[in-house]
């Protein structure tokens, strides 16, 4: 196994088999981190420490089961502005991140603007947050809808 940083990422092997074993368990150990890879445990948490600096790793969290909270129901929702200035999609930015439904918001380049991945409880709950949420959020001229029927793959 090639051990050098390639130019292009400035991370080499090792700190890509890091990188996957913590997305497969991002509570384990240090030690068992460092055994998984391959190296012992002082020359792994200064890697580790690096790939977090650098921002490679941005952080840890739980990853909750949203079915088990009763939020099962996902939308997709297009978003079309007025006005798509840097002013105007940087406001719109900024008020998207204020609904709390809103688990994923990207821009598209698309007929339309934004794509929201929006999980709610039900269609009626989804249907207030579009309604009163995002439809009113700055610049949106427009939104379309379409409702996950089943989940295969979800990245969590």
């Amino acid at each position: 196994m090639d051990a050098k940083p390639t130019p292009q990422s400035g991370i080499d092997a090792f700190d890509r088999k890091i990188i996957d074993a913590l997305r497969e368990d991002g509570r384990m150990s240090v030690t068992e981190l460092a055994r998984r890879v391959g190296l012992s445990k002082t020359p792994c948490q200064v890697r580790l420490r690096r790939l977090i600096d650098a921002g490679y790793i941005l952080g840890f969290r739980a990853v909750i089961d949203p079915v088990k909270l009763g939020l099962d129901h996902i939308a997709f929702t297009e978003v079309k502005l007025s006005d798509t200035r840097e002013a105007a999609l940087e406001e719109f930015r900024r008020a998207v991140l204020k609904i709390r439904e809103v688990e994923e918001c990207h821009m598209i380049a698309s007929s339309f603007d934004y794509l929201l991945k929006v999980r709610t409880s039900d269609i009626r709950k989804y249907r207030e947050v579009l309604g009163e949420r995002i439809s009113s959020l700055p610049h949106v001229a427009s939104t379309s809808t379409f409702v996950a029927m089943e989940t295969i793959r979800d990245a969590m």
